[in-house]
């Protein structure tokens, strides 16, 4: 416990700062929503009209006019790109920064393997994951509650599971990154999360594409494909937990044996 203790206390900053970041601006974009709802109708015929802008968006399968559709396509994107870019950030680091840092002489040298170290590092990672996605779930459904609107708890659940679920992909494969770096890695993670994302997009603007969406864990967020199902792609979701369990057993298998200086 004492490791995931100094990381949640290590990392306590970070947590909030991206945890307000991104609330924020959920908040305000959902506060904006009946200002804004007049001007949905021309809104959505002009992007109807972009062609592929709008098939990589989803634009042309959701009605924006709707709360839900709209929290799906501006939240959506909001809590997607910025939840993945502080996992990835967060993984990438996590275990490589011991000798970044010059701290893992100090670390390594008490009574504990290294790993019980990897365990509680990854804890920690996990739980700095699940209290952000709680309290910005919390704050979008305030929010959605002071203008005035009724929540659509399944779409809205749905949605912010399948976000929590690609952070923790994210986190895992980034994390097994981490444990094969010995410096400053936060632009490999941040790169990592981009990538994926616009993967996404390629794959939403041609057929001939699809394939990357078991690549990308964006692939299983798109709110298009679960307002209509009502429910998850359980097939994209297992190949991004074998995934994230590659990247996990990657890390203890090279944290174990790895020469840290």
């Amino acid at each position: 416990m004492t490791v995931i203790k100094h990381e949640l206390r290590q990392g306590k900053a970070s947590l909030l700062i991206w945890t307000a970041a991104i609330g924020s601006l959920l908040m305000i974009c959902i506060w904006i929503f009946p200002e804004l709802r007049g001007d949905m109708d021309a809104m959505g015929e002009l992007f109807a009209s972009m062609g592929s802008f709008t098939a990589a968006f989803s634009m042309d399968r959701l009605n924006i006019g709707t709360m839900i559709g709209f929290y799906s396509i501006e939240c959506g994107n909001i809590l997607g790109l910025g939840g993945a870019l502080f996992a990835a950030l967060a993984g990438v680091s996590i275990l490589s920064k011991e000798e970044k840092d010059k701290t893992a002489e100090f670390l390594l040298t008490h009574p504990v393997s290294r790993a019980r170290v990897a365990t509680e590092k990854l804890a920690a990672l996990l739980i700095e994951i699940t209290a952000m996605d709680l309290t910005i779930l919390a704050l979008s459904l305030l929010s959605v509650r002071l203008i005035g609107e009724n929540i659509p708890w399944k779409e809205v659940l749905l949605l912010h599971g399948a976000y929590f679920l690609l952070q923790i992909e994210l986190a895992g494969v980034c994390f097994g990154i981490s444990a094969f770096l010995r410096r400053s890695s936060a632009g490999i993670g941040l790169g990592l999360a981009v990538m994926l994302y616009f993967l996404n997009l390629i794959a939403n603007m041609t057929d001939h594409a699809k394939f990357l969406k078991f690549i990308t864990p964006f692939g299983y967020c798109e709110g298009a494909d679960i307002l209509d199902k009502g429910r998850l792609n359980t097939g994209y979701i297992a190949v991004g937990i074998l995934f994230a369990c590659i990247g996990i057993g990657a890390a203890y298998w090279e944290y174990a044996r790895k020469d840290i200086h």
